[in-house]
């Protein structure tokens, strides 16, 4: 199983909610299809869509197995930061705030 952690698009956040019911927008039926057959894959087969559809396997093992996992595809799809929740943007590669991601330092000096 792979340990990076892709970039979860907006669009693929919220195309995974609405696929287990939890909000977002529906997906075409190409990304509809593949996002079934991902939820529904064994280990070996999920790493297998990993290396074409890093994005998608990775919201849906969010949904399926992180308890924080809708929240956080909420908060993706919204474009809110995932630290602060704010929308104030933009948002780093990290899903963070530019803010979240170069907090200052504790003594003012940057």
């Amino acid at each position: 199983m792979s340990t990076s952690s892709p970039t979860i698009p907006p669009d693929v956040a919220a195309h995974v909610l609405c696929h287990y019911g939890r909000g977002g927008y529906p997906a075409g039926d190409w990304a509809e299809a593949l996002i079934s057959l991902i939820s529904r894959a064994d280990d070996l087969n999920r790493d297998r869509f990993a290396a074409g559809f890093p994005d998608y396997v990775a919201a849906i093992t969010a949904i399926k197995y992180d308890p924080n996992g809708v929240a956080y595809l909420l908060d993706l799809a919204a474009g809110r930061c995932t630290r602060c929740k704010t929308t104030d943007g933009p948002n780093t590669a990290a899903s963070l705030c530019e803010a979240c991601d170069q907090p200052m330092p504790l003594d003012g000096v940057a």
